[in-house]
């Protein structure tokens, strides 16, 4: 770490002392930002390591859109800042309430899963929200045969796949997807798994189906950690966002770990830079902010997802 740049993060820490603020940093930030933030991990989980945190009064999520809008929700009585308004998840984008009018018609009495990673305002149109983590069990908790999930199809592929009880999972949008899980290739992988032939495959659910069934195992970024972290294996190969492999060597730094394609980088998620970062908290600038009609619905949805699985880890 350069000297401008340590003189930069410890402007950030006291700024951050003095507003009596924490720093949020999704698994996928940029390294540096990791390093500085007081929590890194999952979406939902950040939100509620927020809500755990009675003293602080601004919460500073360095992550992309939904995940501020999520952290909004269920900590009302904080401010919420986003560093960049330009970290715009592209994904979540792909469902809008108004397309899930068109399928609630369409399936009046199927209820709809949506998964957090959806607007704000898509969420107050869902019945219960899930993560990659916990989507299977939140399905199986409906104890019905059908249910709509959005927006990402391959998720739906992998929930349908690992449920107990045969349930029908209908994608909405029926090809929503994350443009930086799409990239992974099973040409690309194979050729990886060659070169390291004892590392097991690790793969994120958003990726394609022939991918899931390539990897040793397939769970979210927490539950990747928690795999990690307990395995006897010393090398693993990181199906998701290159990101992910900063978090893994803090966690893990006796332990090797590849990529799986070196090109799975998510721009969405790297426009929050330090410089913006302490520009946001010293001008409390780029408030995220709820109606809260959409909030109090959005939220009966999350609690929903809650009193299913307690605990929340997610994506």
């Amino acid at each position: 770490m350069g000297e401008d740049v340590e003189k930069l993060v410890e402007r950030i820490r006291k700024l951050k002392k003095e507003k009596k603020a924490i720093i949020l940093a999704h698994n996928y930030q940029r390294g540096e930002v990791q390093d500085l933030a007081d929590y890194v991990g999952d979406s939902i989980e950040l939100s509620q390591r927020a809500m755990e945190e009675k003293d602080a009064e601004i919460i500073l999520f360095s992550a992309v859109d939904f995940m501020a809008e999520t952290a909004a929700i269920l900590n009302p009585e904080k401010r919420v800042l986003l560093p960049s308004l330009g970290a715009k998840c592209p994904m979540a984008g792909m469902i809008s309430p108004e397309l899930i009018k068109v399928w609630r018609r369409r399936f009046s009495k199927t209820p709809l899963v949506l998964y957090v990673n959806s607007s704000a305002a898509a969420k107050a149109e869902s019945d219960i929200c899930c993560t990659s983590a916990n989507a299977v069990d939140v399905t199986e908790s409906l104890g019905v045969d059908r249910v709509l999930l959005g927006p990402n199809h391959n998720l739906a592929w992998y929930v349908e796949r690992e449920t107990i009880r045969r349930v029908e999972v209908i994608p909405i949008p029926k090809e929503g997807f994350c443009p930086t899980h799409e990239l992974f290739i099973a040409e690309d992988l194979l050729q990886v798994k060659k070169k390291n032939p004892d590392a097991p495959l690790l793969v994120h659910p958003e990726c394609r189906p022939e991918i899931q069934l390539m990897a040793d195992f397939v769970g979210s970024t927490s539950q990747m950690t928690q795999y990690v972290k307990e395995s006897a294996e010393r090398k693993f190969i990181i199906g998701t966002e290159v990101g992910m492999i900063h978090h893994l060597k803090k966690e893990n730094p006796k332990k090797v770990f590849v990529p799986a394609y070196e090109g799975a980088i998510c721009p969405n998620m790297k426009p929050n830079t330090l410089e913006r970062i302490y520009t946001s908290l010293r001008d409390e600038k780029q408030v995220v902010t709820v109606p809260s009609n959409i909030a109090n619905k959005a939220r009966h949805a999350l609690e929903k997802m809650f009193d299913v699985v307690g605990e929340v880890t997610n994506d």
